[in-house]
């Protein structure tokens, strides 16, 4: 049995290896020189919604590997360079390393973790940061396979970005998050629709057909939240 659930896992990793190689996502990425091919997502998310614009500050939540950091830098540069000038200020935070993205202030530490939360608003705070344009998160939990569990987590980190959001976004911004479909979505849902005036699901085309996962959009913050 050892061996023929060995050969499985070879025949899969192949699969996916083959699929990785041939993606058309993977290979723009590479030759537009983003980190992951995930920076599609949020290009398309911005471009189809027009979220991002020089001048804002924006938050990144679970940053790593930097290709949404490096998506927003570009955004935020009056030719839309990689490096040079920048018009805004771009905070990101992850629990996983990040390679620096040149103008980008990266924290490394768990969004869940009270004292990481508030060296981040300390940050914002230093720079003259009071409010925030954008927040783009594309945390998830390592998921477990067992559905009421994972739901849970990911209830857990969307609602402390909602949380977050409420505390530094501006009335007129925008919070972008990953959801899967499943226990959790619906919830999720409800929560934006509280919380924002306009919401909005889209699944990118850079997101594969066989992932649950889309994205929530929330913009603008209701009265009296």
């Amino acid at each position: 049995m050892g061996i023929k659930v060995k050969t499985q896992s070879k025949k899969v990793n192949k699969a996916w290896l083959n699929q990785h190689v041939n993606d058309p996502y993977v290979r723009m990425a590479q030759k537009d020189g983003y980190r992951a091919r995930a920076a599609y997502k949020l290009k398309e998310i911005d471009e189809t919604l027009g979220l991002i614009r020089p001048g804002q500050a924006v938050v990144d939540l679970g940053s790593a590997p930097g290709a949404w950091s490096q998506y927003v830098r570009r955004r935020l540069s009056p030719q839309g360079a990689a490096v040079g000038e920048l018009q805004g200020q771009i905070m990101a935070l992850d629990l996983l390393p990040m390679e620096p993205v040149e103008g980008v202030h990266f924290i490394q530490g768990d969004f869940t973790d009270p004292e990481v939360l508030a060296s981040l608003e300390q940050a914002l705070t230093e720079r003259g940061i009071q409010q925030v344009d954008v927040v783009v998160s594309d945390m998830a939990p390592n998921l477990s396979g067992i559905g009421s569990a994972d739901a849970a987590r990911i209830e857990h980190l969307v609602e402390l970005a909602v949380d977050f959001s409420l505390h530094h976004l501006r009335p007129e911004g925008a919070l972008v998050v990953k959801l899967f479909h499943g226990g959790a979505y619906d919830p999720m849902v409800s929560l934006f629709r509280e919380t924002f005036r306009t919401v909005k699901a889209i699944k990118p085309k850079a997101s594969r057909d066989k992932s649950a996962e889309t994205f929530l959009v929330g913009m603008g913050l209701k009265k009296g939240r």
